[in-house]
């Protein structure tokens, strides 16, 4: 469905708000006139030479402790990877960390209003290395390596080993990346949020590094002139970051409190650390609502999140203890920087993730927009491995731990926390998440309420067993690509849910925006099942109502459709994506029956409704964009997993097509093998 102009306009005022649209408006109004150019002053020299002392590390024998000898091996073998030049981009394959570009640079400016394009050819290696479609050209790809994340891996190495290789190699891409990009020159200026993390990352960093031998009067004199240079290009396109109301303005908010407090003898210190303060709390209070779900509706955007506030609550220094505005509330038991409505919102998200992480893996739902960001790697394991924050977010907003100890809590050592125990909950969130037995979880998505939805994934289900997550949401996989790439995974038809007449469940607007959004509710909750609605079909008439049950080692999935109004004959589509595996089919009566070989036994899939053999019910099942079974047009995008950003893999994709006028009814059994 197509809008007009001026009707996509209102529907986006209607969503966002008069003002987040007037703030944006008033951000392009700004680079239209020259101000981001010409407005703003470029000398930035400062006084104070060095970068205060903030974190309390920990001991390299706490370190040794917590990793074990395999730990430390693991974390060595990263490290000489970062020391040879490569890195692993979005937690995934490992690529050259890149920080330059061909020269002469144009202003940052240019870059955002796309008067500058970076070369096709500087795109070409990280595709082929990362198996992209080699036309992609996606910024996020060469702007990963300058965010200097892969440092903290540097940090660590050189904290557990004292090797000076890992300094030097910190300091060597430092110097690469300040010689090529003068401050404000080229992509990596374009942009609050990556100014504000690279910024972080640096003020670490220097302190990690501290007494090392290559790090000389010199070199730590011009680490704290760039963590200035980068601090003063956040306020003034802080107005793009509030105009987005998302991890944009929470990222540059603790940026500047951290620079702030780095350089507290700074003539504009002052200023950053009460603006940085300010905007963090402002988020906390109204980016997170009573539920703890973070406003973009991501998992890995809200793991963002609570990492800022891990970050910002670990510094240490006069200033942060006694933050004026906070001494008025008189909370005790949270940290002197955070109001009282803060804590409690963080508190509930840690609450959230730590329902949607699996106990058993540490993996969680691939929830929402994945864009593969992790801001502060202070623990080995995958990417998608959710305890190190769980972990210590529980420990810092709720005093408890919800995972036994492990290497994971390598986290918990440099993101030190004093917090007390927090007071119980009476309620409990409305998570829609199941966990009827220990080794089986289910997570039904329902979004009701001021939530950014960026998928169209209305109840959507994920299954887990074992530790395996056997029902997938399929990810994000890229942003920016030539079609059919450019982010069709967040559409209704990829997910775990049913889609009616070919249709999402909201109005796609743009790669990022979806509008008319579709409300859910949750009718009923109980231990062991779940039931909750949407609405994202009321202008055909319809209400999409899911059940989901687990007993006796089978999970019991019914869908029904509540119809309004009368239509002649509509179409309905039961999809499911499930990890790969070897399969078999067998059609009976009334029902499809698929047996699927998985690492730990044989599960079987029954699908059912009382229409398959009395109307028209193609089923079919593909794999990787391509038809395995049945009679369906498969497009190139059906039957991936996209488990990090820029990484996709084969999954099964099984679709069910019932097209009448009658009442539909459709049943989904999952029977796992017996413990």
């Amino acid at each position: 469905m197509s809008l007009s102009r001026p009707s996509r306009l209102f529907k986006i005022i209607h969503h966002l708000g008069f003002t987040q649209v007037g703030l944006f408006a008033l951000y392009k109004l700004g680079l239209k006139m020259g101000y981001y150019r010409w407005g703003i002053n470029q000398e930035m020299k400062i006084e104070h030479r060095i970068l205060k002392t903030l974190f309390t590390l920990p001991t390299r024998e706490e370190l040794l402790i917590i990793l074990s000898n395999e730990g430390k091996k693991t974390l060595i073998t990263e490290a000489n990877y970062i020391v040879d030049g490569k890195f692993r981009i979005f937690g995934s394959e490992l690529v050259d960390i890149k920080l330059d570009f061909y020269h002469p640079l144009s202003h940052w400016i240019d870059y955002e209003t796309h008067k500058a394009q970076i070369p096709h050819t500087e795109y070409r290696k990280l595709n082929t290395a990362l198996n992209l479609p080699l036309a992609t050209c996606d910024l996020k790809l060469p702007w990963e390596p300058a965010r200097f994340g892969w440092a903290f891996t540097l940090g660590r190495a050189y904290r557990v080993s004292g090797d000076e290789t890992y300094a030097q190699t910190f300091w060597r891409y430092f110097e690469i990346f300040d010689q090529a990009n003068p401050v404000n020159m080229g992509p990596h200026w374009m942009n609050g949020q990556e100014v504000a993390i690279r910024l972080m990352v640096f003020v670490w960093a220097a302190q990690v590094f501290d007494d090392s031998i290559d790090s000389t009067s010199q070199r730590k004199e011009r680490l704290a002139q760039s963590v200035a240079e980068h601090a003063a290009h956040i306020p003034a396109t802080l107005l793009y970051a509030r105009s987005q109301n998302n991890n944009h303005l929470t990222s540059e908010a603790a940026g500047l409190y951290t620079a702030g407090l780095a350089l507290s003898e700074y003539p504009e210190a002052e200023k950053w650390r009460k603006m940085g303060i300010k905007w963090l709390n402002w988020s906390f209070e109204n980016q997170i609502d009573a539920n703890g779900e973070y406003i973009q509706r991501s998992v890995n955007y809200h793991r963002l999140v609570l990492q800022l506030a891990l970050w910002v609550n670990s510094l240490s220094t006069k200033e942060h203890e006694v933050h004026e505005e906070k001494i008025k509330l008189g909370a005790a038991s949270c940290a002197s920087w955070m109001t009282k409505k803060s804590q409690e919102n963080l508190a509930n998200a840690t609450r959230w993730l730590a329902e949607l992480t699996d106990p058993i893996s540490g993996n969680a739902v691939n929830l929402g927009a994945n864009d593969g960001a992790y801001l502060f790697s202070l623990a080995n394991g995958d990417f998608r491995d959710f305890r190190p924050v769980v972990n210590v977010a529980s420990q810092t907003f709720l005093g408890e731990k919800p995972f036994d100890i492990g290497a994971w809590d390598e986290m918990s050592l440099w993101l030190q926390c004093q917090n007390e125990k927090t007071e119980e909950r009476d309620n409990q969130l409305a998570t829609c998440t199941l966990q009827p037995a220990p080794s089986t979880w289910a997570h039904l998505r329902v979004a009701d309420g001021n939530l950014r939805l960026a998928h169209a994934d209305q109840l959507h289900l994920d299954l887990w067993w074992r530790g395996e997550n056997i029902a997938l949401d399929p990810g994000t996989y890229l942003y920016n690509a030539a079609s059919p790439w450019d982010n069709p995974l967040p559409g209704t038809e990829f997910h775990n849910t049913v889609m009616v007449n070919n249709q999402d469940q909201m109005t796609r607007a743009s790669r990022f925006m979806y509008l008319d959004w579709s409300r859910g509710q949750m009718i009923e909750q109980s231990d062991d099942r779940v039931i909750a609605e949407h609405d994202g079909y009321r202008k055909l008439g319809i209400i999409h109502r899911r059940s989901a049950s687990f007993s006796e080692n089978i999970w019991r999935v019914e869908d029904n459709f509540v119809a309004h109004s009368q239509e002649s004959v509509r179409s309905y589509r039961l999809h499911w994506l499930l990890l790969d595996g070897e399969w078999e089919v067998e059609s009976r009566d009334e029902r499809i029956e698929i047996g699927l070989k998985l690492p730990q036994g044989l599960m079987n899939i029954t699908l059912h409704s009382l229409l398959i053999t009395h109307h028209s019910s193609p089923f079919s099942i593909a794999r990787a964009g391509e038809l395995l079974y049945g009679d369906a047009e498969v497009p190139l995008t059906r039957g991936w997993y996209s488990p990090t950003y820029g990484v996709k893999i084969p999954a099964l994709s099984l679709a069910l097509e019932v097209t009448t006028s009658d009442a539909v009814q459709f049943t989904t059994e999952f029977q796992f093998p017996n413990p």
